[in-house]
């Protein structure tokens, strides 16, 4: 998986370096997790907690997700040099964090009423009409 920026196409790229640009002036050092995933790295993570051990940590098979095509980003909060693992949204960082990413247009998956509750995702809200755009 990779978590270079660079692997994003231009729209998610633009959304993703100026919400990590806030995070930053907010005082809120992110770590991004991941950026692209190739379709047999979502094969691997789709697997987990089905076919192969440990908790099932993605609803999206591959071709069903934004990681796929360079559309989304996942990240985790630091404080004081230690990643936030434990998620929260109504408790800071995790609610700044979102409130930032939404500030800047990306649908956040930790909101409340998301269908699947992934707080470190962020991704272009209308990923599946740039399915073509990644190379």
């Amino acid at each position: 998986m990779s978590r270079n920026l660079y692997t994003l196409i231009p729209p998610m790229f633009d959304a993703a370096t100026a919400f990590l640009d806030d995070c930053k002036i907010a005082g809120i050092d992110v770590i991004v997790t991941c950026a692209r995933r190739t379709m047999e790295e979502q094969a691997a993570l789709y697997a987990q907690g089905r076919t192969t051990p440990g908790h099932i940590v993605t609803n999206a098979q591959p071709g069903q997700s934004a990681h796929n095509y360079g559309c989304a980003i996942d990240v985790v909060p630091s404080v004081n040099g230690k990643p936030v693992w434990e998620f929260d949204p109504k408790v800071d960082p995790w609610k700044t964090v979102g409130a930032l990413g939404q500030a800047r247009g990306l649908q956040w998956l930790g909101a409340p009423g998301s269908p699947f509750v992934e707080g470190c995702h962020f991704q272009l809200p209308d990923w599946k009409n740039h399915m073509g755009d990644a190379t």
